[in-house]
């Protein structure tokens, strides 16, 4: 009995130890995220509060209920942010998606230099938002860009003036978009092609199907859940797109392209109006979460099958 009592503890100092061991570990992983949550949470709880309340240039106490929130959906800014959310969030999606899937399957044939085109074309990933905002704006300034090299060449009559054209400027920013996420959409897919089983594409070319057709009706099925995942990253981007209108357009010309996280700037520190801002931060969070909620769901519903198969 007592050799039995006296090996109870030492049956458990391995699993101890083990976790004293690992401690550095999970600090490093659990406090940051921790702490990162925390604070995420905590500061948007406070939005949501500032946004019933009536504050100004410093938070105030009190209650207004929906005020600030039918206020910023009246206005004429935040309605062109948001039709401007549509058409550039649905516009980069699907271009982006498009040049990266190309940019994927050229890369998947092994051609010479793949590792080299690979590295170009990820990029602009590595550049903020702020430098390829910048950089676009220069090249696409009628007075300095595209359309002065142009001209200069000797074709006068060259346009290119996107950029200072009410009705094309939020294009300028689809397009310097693209540049900058289509890289990340090709990586995602590059890895997809490369783990579809051989042994399905040889099947398929047995069969007699061509290379298109294999691509068409073997290979991109099987990429779904891949491109899921590009689409609603994507959209992230989009919905929260700031650092890359304000340097490339700063929501010009006149308000032409502004987006929701412009307007949010615009209430809080421009106009300082920190209710109506926070109304419209909230009312972004909320575009959010109808992307992300039922990605999460999909992913949940996935996982479980996964864990059932």
């Amino acid at each position: 009995m007592t050799g039995t009592g006296a090996a109870a503890p030492r049956t458990g100092w391995p699993a101890i130890s083990g976790v004293v061991r690992r401690l550095p570990e999970y600090m490093t992983i659990w406090v940051p995220l921790l702490l990162s949550a925390a604070h995420l949470v905590s500061f948007s709880l406070w939005t949501i509060w500032i946004s019933f309340t009536p504050s100004t240039l410093v938070p105030v106490s009190g209650w207004v209920g929906l005020r600030n929130y039918t206020a910023v959906m009246a206005s004429r800014n935040w309605k062109i942010a948001f039709d401007n959310l549509l058409l550039f969030g649905s516009a980069f999606v699907l271009l982006s998606l498009v040049t990266g899937l190309i940019l994927a399957i050229l890369l998947d044939q092994r051609i010479r230099g793949e590792n080299v085109l690979r590295s170009i074309f990820l990029y602009p990933l590595a550049v903020s938002f702020v430098v390829t905002g910048t950089v676009w704006s220069w090249l696409l300034n009628p007075g300095l860009g595209i359309q002065k090299l142009v001209h200069d060449l000797g074709w006068t009559s060259f346009r290119f003036d996107w950029l200072v054209d009410r009705d094309m400027a939020i294009w300028t920013i689809v397009i310097a978009a693209i540049w900058q996420s289509s890289g990340f959409a090709m990586a995602l897919f590059l890895a997809g092609l490369r783990s579809v089983d051989a042994d399905i594409i040889k099947a398929a070319q047995i069969d007699g199907a061509g290379p298109i057709r294999t691509y068409w009706r073997v290979i991109l099925p099987t990429l779904w859940p891949i491109t899921i995942t590009v689409v609603v990253v994507q959209l992230q981007f989009a919905i929260s797109a700031f650092d890359l209108v304000r340097a490339l357009t700063n929501g010009g010309p006149g308000i032409a392209t502004q987006l929701p996280a412009l307007v949010v700037y615009d209430l809080m520190f421009q106009r300082s109006q920190l209710g109506r801002g926070a109304a419209a931060a909230v009312l972004m969070l909320l575009i959010l979460l109808v992307v992300l909620l039922p990605y999460a769901a999909w992913r949940y519903v996935q996982r479980r099958r996964a864990t059932h198969a």
